[in-house]
């Protein structure tokens, strides 16, 4: 009687944890369809740079709100944008030295969290009371003042964000003021890159995206910086304006830089292209023309946006590649800079945001 008691008690424990498993799956059907979402995006080579910083009057309150991240995460979500590249102001967040204000970043991270997009996060630019010549464009005066900075914004995100940009642009005198061939950046990446990892040993570092071409990733290597950064980040930009030609300098551009990284030992590393894009300007809209000249009209962005994303992946040294930006800007540079959107200030999709989701979901298919 004890043995059969013992059988049927047994049996019902094995009921019973089957039918746990089943309820689990029953109450949460979605949760595999999230983790499965969630590591697609892990790997999609597909981001975007926006501003949900922007809350500023120099910036025209791009997103003043919750409910403005609300609405373009959701259009983020259609899209199929599985990574976004956002600053995260030093003079947002330690506006005074030791009073640190993370409430903006604190929603935002956590809505895109929420909502399995990925952040690449740039730690980024000078506060007046730390800055060499007082502006936000200018060196710190201080290495350790920034690294203090940095090091509590990727401790507070350990485990939301685990890719972080030093800076951005610091070969252009627009974003790092006082130009001395990267040797002073550099001192601050290989500072920040050493902190950062015993901060959070699993985190990636990328350089401040290069915008000056070639040399300025020879002088990131003549600088001893090798060993300061996982991945190889660059800025470029072509205007389909100038031929069909011109597609040509965007397939060798990486190509070009990656012959630099191999010959100098750094050959497993990967590209990310965090800025490359164009305007779409609408029919019947007045701005003045871009750096590179003649504005393309949105249907031409739409189509170059197409061939840009088709021949940069097939480079396997290129890990991934950020349109420049999701959202159009309100007037902020005056000319057609304001349109490289993939939506307009409206909210409104243009045909490059079309676009971008057909190169994503033919990604997806062929997965």
């Amino acid at each position: 009687m004890i043995t059969l008691i013992s059988k049927i008690s047994r049996t019902n424990k094995l009921y019973f944890v089957l039918f746990f498993l089943f309820l689990i799956l029953s109450v949460n059907p979605l949760a595999g369809a999230e983790n499965e979402e969630a590591d697609l995006n892990t790997n999609s080579p597909f981001g975007v740079l926006e501003f949900l910083h922007w809350n500023h009057s120099w910036n025209s309150y791009k997103y003043a709100c919750v409910a403005d991240w609300d609405r373009v995460i959701k259009l983020m979500k259609e899209a199929g944008v599985g990574w976004v590249r956002m600053d995260f102001l030093w003079q947002d967040i330690e506006p005074e030295e030791g009073k640190f204000n993370f409430e903006k970043y604190d929603k935002v991270v956590g809505l895109l969290y929420q909502n399995n997009i990925h952040l690449l996060g740039i730690l980024d630019y000078s506060v007046d009371w730390a800055a060499t010549c007082g502006g936000w464009n200018c060196p710190p005066k201080d290495n350790r003042l920034f690294v203090k900075f940095a090091i509590m914004v990727i401790k507070r995100y350990k485990d939301k964000i685990k890719y972080w940009e030093v800076w951005n642009e610091p070969d252009s005198c627009t974003y790092w003021s006082e130009q001395d061939g990267l040797k002073s950046y550099c001192s601050l990446l290989k500072d920040v890159y050493r902190a950062a990892k015993l901060a959070d040993p699993d985190c990636k570092i990328l350089n401040g995206g290069l915008a000056l071409g070639l040399s300025s990733i020879n002088r990131l290597y003549d600088n001893g910086a090798k060993n300061y950064f996982d991945i190889l980040n660059l800025h470029f930009f072509e205007n389909p304006e100038h031929g069909e030609g011109v597609i040509k300098g965007v397939i060798n551009y990486p190509k070009l830089a990656y012959k630099i990284m191999k010959r100098n030992g750094d050959g497993n590393k990967k590209i990310w292209i965090t800025e490359i894009g164009s305007p779409g300007v609408k029919r019947g809209v007045q701005t003045d023309n871009w750096w590179l000249g003649k504005n393309p009209s949105e249907k031409e962005q739409g189509e170059w946006l197409k061939k840009v994303y088709t021949e940069l992946l097939k480079d396997k040294n290129v890990e991934k590649v950020f349109w420049a930006f999701f959202r159009d800007c309100s007037g902020h540079w005056g000319n057609g800079v304001d349109y490289f959107g993939l939506i307009r200030w409206d909210y409104s999709r243009k045909p490059s945001f079309k676009a971008y989701k057909e190169c994503v979901d033919n990604w997806k298919n062929s997965k």
